[in-house]
């Protein structure tokens, strides 16, 4: 291997271990935790039912804090009407979370309205507090919760 003998050279390579030093130094990524899905049926159609999709999203920037996340998948059902097949439906999602280090306790409750593509995305901070949170996802109709559980640093 030949090593180089030019000053251009030289600083080039400096300034590729610069930056690798720089790289290595920046602080931990935000991390997005996903919960199990939430298979619900919903109101305002003769049938309908779909899966409730909801996560958490952490990182240093945010210490304490924890952003909930909700959106309903494509829902499928039956409406008599025009559209019979392609209903609007609606019901209310529910992140219930617990800070196992602290005691904080608190939830996170939308209204979710979905159709054949799904519905919009739901977001809120939430104060946790740093450490442990364990959170159960449920809708306000018969549904199968989900439990989970994720880190909020400090």
């Amino acid at each position: 291997m030949r090593m180089p003998t030019s000053v251009p050279a030289a600083s080039l390579l400096a300034a590729s271990g610069l930056a690798t030093m720089i790289v290595a130094a920046t602080p931990a990524e935000a991390a997005t935790i996903e919960f199990p899905q939430v298979p619900s049926v919903y109101h305002d159609a003769l049938i309908c039912g779909g899966n409730i999709r909801s996560w958490a999203d952490t990182g240093p920037q945010w210490p304490g804090r924890a952003i909930i996340n909700i959106q309903a998948l494509p829902v499928a059902g039956f409406d008599p009407g025009e559209y019979s097949f392609a209903p609007q439906c609606i019901t209310v999602a529910t992140v219930a979370w617990r800070n196992m280090d602290t005691g904080a306790a608190g939830e996170y409750r939308v209204p979710v309205l979905a159709g054949f593509y799904g519905s919009e995305h739901y977001a809120l901070f939430q104060n946790t507090g740093p450490g442990h949170i364990i959170v159960t996802v449920y809708t306000d109709m018969p549904n199968i919760p989900a439990h989970s559980a994720f880190d909020v640093p400090g």
